[in-house]
């Protein structure tokens, strides 16, 4: 069965096919996308490959094409090209269709967070997965908070970090509900909604953020070099 690569052609299946739709444009960014997903992604793979050799989670044979680089399926790579591309892609839409408004925004309260996941990281070091993703989230806020402060006045982002939770709940329940992706139990808390590990809810916090933090940083980087 190709049930994870049938779930990346989900993914990005639509952004896909909307890329080139008139108001977006969102092909003309494409070089700005590609530009955060080669950051972002690699640093992701990297970390997927090592917690894939220490067994923090295996992939099931099943429902894979069997083809592995880097010891990992090509579909847990190729997630790492479809999801940024969905959810820039929403990022854009949104700054299209929702009215932007400035937030109140303090750097010492983002600065506190991002201290309290770091903290708390280290009373879960033995939970490899939960210690390294509370990590991820506060390098996250880290680079939110100083490199992209404007996202952190935004009420779009903060409306599309919400909206990603819905089809990340869908992705990640078939991924763990299937189960394509299978968790080792002493790398996370155990504490799931319905399948889904509770850290994955920070994951993908810390994901999203740092791909549309680079994305616009980029956009930035290119405006000025014009």
């Amino acid at each position: 069965m190709i049930s994870y690569l049938a779930i990346n052609l989900f993914i990005i299946i639509f952004p896909l096919l909307l890329s080139f739709e008139s108001k977006i444009t969102y092909y003309k960014k494409l070089k700005n996308v590609f530009f955060s997903i080669i950051i972002v992604s690699t640093i992701f793979i990297i970390w997927d490959i090592y917690a894939t050799i220490r067994g923090d989670w295996s992939f099931n044979n099943n429902f894979l094409v069997n083809y592995r680089l880097f010891f990992l399926p090509i579909e847990e790579i190729l997630f790492f090209i479809t999801v940024p591309y969905s959810m820039i892609f929403l990022f854009e839409t949104a700054k299209l269709y929702i009215k932007d408004n400035i937030l109140q925004y303090n750097k010492t309260i983002y600065n506190i967070i991002a201290l309290f996941f770091l903290v708390i990281s280290v009373f879960f070091i033995d939970k490899y997965y939960t210690f390294t993703v509370f990590i991820f989230v506060s390098l996250s806020l880290v680079v939110l908070n100083y490199l992209s402060p404007h996202l952190l006045k935004s009420k779009v982002f903060f409306i599309l970090l919400l909206f990603s939770y819905v089809p990340f709940f869908v992705v990640n329940y078939l991924l763990t509900s299937i189960p394509i992706v299978e968790y080792s139990s002493s790398a996370i808390l155990n504490i799931r909604v319905i399948t889904i590990p509770i850290e994955d809810f920070f994951y993908s916090f810390s994901l999203i953020s740092l791909y549309i933090s680079f994305y616009e940083m980029s956009l930035r980087v290119w405006k000025i070099k014009q």
